[in-house]
This record gives structure tokens, sequence and C-alpha cells, in this order.
């Protein structure tokens, strides 16, 4: 889309895991550096002490090493002076100031800064000072050695975080390849083995919305060759009696013609609406976000109010027996097709005078609505086939398609209710019982 910005997750992941190592490295390299040179600057300090008292017995120097002309072949300056002032000693030509401040001070000598440590026995006051750029020099060193083990480690530990995170990401390129190469009708599930945990929910999720897809499309596919199949015998005939209602010139029997070729238009009509139907509910995917509380009672009511003169011009009786109210959650306009197909069927099967009965009841843990009628039933051994596609009983009367219970049989699938045959101990026909279970509070 315009406008949208994609991003990488592996270069977002080794920019902020190899940035936030830089930069604690950065920011432990200049706490060392820091602290290297004040202890270099304090261990200094503590030198030039020492220096001091090891020179308190006299002016002479011991251990010190001597330039050819008796100068200090050291970076320290040291000056002598006897307890009535005199300048008893002088390491070399460098002058310090002839005032000694005791203990530690910093003073500048012909353009030279220096650290001078002062101190006064009662026989001489002794002056030791040392270069501040020899000894910063020394001391960015010493700080150096001690950033040295850092410099060394981050670059390690930036390789290894590299190479982890290339290694650990490796399952989803291996994903994204298997995907890639796939053929468009390719659905199967993806392998979701050797994944991270925090992966292995997104593959899982993709695998789901291959079965939906698969659902989907396998429903498509049964329903173009449904239609190709059922409507070809139909269609034949409407081109039949078309062609026959030409040549008729006798007007008796063009209005015979007229009458038979209506009523293959109505049947065409029917089985198209109930093709369409099967198709979508087929299709069609439990989403219990639109659902909503349907009333049950509500609904066969209106099921038996649209259905009664369907039933009257029969002289079927056509009745409802519910004694409360039964909710159920639902798509309402989905249950009130499952509804009117199995109390259409019944009254289609029933005989003239016959008895249709709809029940609702509480059971245990279920919400049972009960379809009966007086008809001739259908035989136990041809029970399970009746939900199977343009299935009709050996002994059925009409014309029907054989779809009324497929569809009705999806639509309780979609609600995850039960939908059995068997045969009415009252009525002596047909028992359809609908079972819905009832969430628990």
């Amino acid at each position: 889309m315009p406008g949208t910005r994609s991003h990488s997750l592996r270069q977002r992941l080794l920019v902020s895991v190899l940035g936030a190592i830089l930069l604690g490295a950065l920011a432990q390299g200049i706490s060392a550096y820091r602290g290297a040179l004040k202890q270099a600057d304090t261990l200094f300090d503590y030198h030039l002490q020492q220096m001091a008292n090891s020179l308190r017995g006299g002016p002479a120097l011991p251990g010190f090493p001597l330039h050819d002309n008796g100068e200090l072949a050291t970076d320290y300056v040291i000056q002598i002076w006897a307890a009535d002032g005199s300048h008893v000693f002088q390491s070399n030509r460098i002058m310090l100031p002839p005032r000694a401040v005791l203990g530690f001070a910093d003073v500048t000598q012909a353009g030279t800064r220096y650290r001078v440590y002062s101190m006064q026995t009662t026989l001489q006051t002794i002056q030791i000072a040392q270069n501040m750029d020899d000894r910063l020099s020394r001391a960015r060193a010493l700080a150096a050695r001690a950033v040295l083990p850092m410099a060394v480690i981050a670059p390690l530990l930036m390789a290894a975080l590299w190479w982890i995170i290339n290694r650990s990401l490796a399952p989803l390129e291996r994903t994204r390849r298997q995907v890639a190469v796939r053929k468009a009708a390719d659905l199967t599930p993806l392998p979701d083995d050797d994944l991270p945990e925090e992966v292995q929910p997104l593959v899982q999720e993709i695998n789901l919305l291959f079965g939906r897809l698969s659902q989907s499309f396998d429903a498509q596919r049964a329903f173009l060759a449904n239609a190709a199949h059922e409507l070809r015998s139909p269609l034949t005939a409407l081109k039949l009696q078309a062609q026959a209602l030409a040549r008729t010139s006798d007007p008796q029997a063009r209005e015979q013609a007229v009458a038979r070729l209506n009523q293959g238009v109505d049947r065409a009509i029917r089985l198209m609406q109930q093709l369409l139907v099967l198709a979508r509910q087929e299709s069609a995917l439990p989403d219990s976000a639109s659902w909503q509380s349907v009333d049950l009672r509500a609904l066969l009511a209106q099921v038996v109010q649209d259905l009664l003169p369907q039933a009257q011009s029969r002289s079927i009786s056509l009745a409802l027996e519910a004694e409360a109210t039964a909710s159920v959650h639902g798509d309402a306009d989905g249950l009130q097709i499952l509804l009117r197909n199995l109390t259409e069927n019944a009254i289609k099967y029933t005989p003239e005078q016959g008895r249709v009965r709809l029940r609702i009841d509480r059971h245990k843990a279920v919400t049972r609505v009960v379809v009966e009628d007086s008809g001739p039933g259908i035989a136990p051994a041809q029970r399970e086939r009746m939900f199977e596609r343009f299935v009709r009983a050996d002994d059925a009367p009409g014309t029907g398609s054989g779809l009324g219970l497929s569809i009705a049989k999806a639509i309780a699938e979609r609600h995850g209710a039960g939908l059995t045959l068997g045969h009415s101990a009252d009525l002596g026909g047909l028992s359809v019982r609908l079972e819905f279970p009832v969430p628990p509070n």
C-alpha cells in the first residue's frame, strides 16, 4: 500500500542488540578509562610521597640513576632546603618556586606544569615535582591497558550475537521459503516442528487459515459439480418442453404444455435456491462475534405461521409445543432456514390429514428441538445417508431434490448442534432431533 513502510525484523534486532552492546561497551570503556586515570593519579601521588619519605635522611640519593652531568635520569625534579633555608640539593637545572607549600600542589614553571609534593622535617624541607605532561602520558597508557579487554571482548560479543540472531531467525526464513515455492492450490499445513515457541502460534494460525480456505474451495468445487450435475436434467427437460410447446397447435395441449413448463421452471428455481443455500452454509465458518441470542420458541412460531397455509391445503395438523422460552447463541437467519427445512420436509412427506408436531424441551445440558410427523418415516438403514446431497428415501413420494437435510446438517454443524433421525413413537413417522449444547453459566 502507498505510504506503508516495511522493516526487517533481523535488521531491527541486529541494530538494536549490537547498538546496545556498542553503547554499553563505550560507556564501560569511558568509565574504565576515567577510573584508570584516577587510580593512576592516586598512584603517582603516592609515589611522590614515598620518594619524599626516602629522602628524609639527607641529600644522598641512593638508588636514583644520574646523568653524566649529575642530574637525575628521571622525570622528577627534587629540591632540598636545610632548616636555615639554605638550598642544599637541586636534581637538575629546573628551579621550583622557593616557597614550598606543604602537601600537594600544581604549579607552572617556565611554561611547564608540575605536580609538586612538599614535606618538612626538623632538619630539612623536601620538594619533589613531576612533569604533568609525562605524568598524564603514563596515566593514559595505564588507562588504555585497562580498556583494552573491553575493546577486544565487545567485537567478539557482537559477532557471537550476530550469529545467534541469524540462527534463531533461520526457522522463519525456512518457513518463508516453504510458502514461496508453494503452488496456489497447495493448502497442506506447514510443518511446525523445530520452530521457536513464539513462531509456532503464527504457523498454527496460518495452517488453520489454510484449512478454512481448503474447506471453502472444496465447498465451491462441490457446488459447481452439484449444480452442473443436477441442473443438466431439469434444463434439458425445460428445453424439450419448450420445443414441444412450439410445435403444439392444439389449444388444450398447448395449455397443458405451458403448465408443465411452469412447473419445470419452478422446480429449477427451487433447486437453484437450495444449491445456493447449501453452498453458502457449507462454506460459512462459525463467527460468534456476529452471532446473537436467538429465541427458538419465537423462531419456531414464525416458521409455523409461514408454513401453516401449506399444511392446511393438505389438511395436515401443524402444532407447536413449547412450555418455556429456549434461547441459543447463533445466526438467526441460518437457524430459521434449518427449522424451516425440517418442518417443510415433515409437511411434504406426511400424507393428507396427517399430523406434524414441533416440540422444544430442555434435557440436562442440551436444548432439544424435535420435529415429528405421521408420514412413512425412513428405514433405519437409510437414515445416515439422508444427510448426503441429492439422496432421497427409496419410497419417498414427490419430486424433491434431496438437499433439505443436507442444508439442515450443514447449519447444525456450524452451530455445534447434533442432528439425528429416528422413529416417532407417538405419531408413527419420522422424528428429527436437533440438540444444542447449553453453554455453562
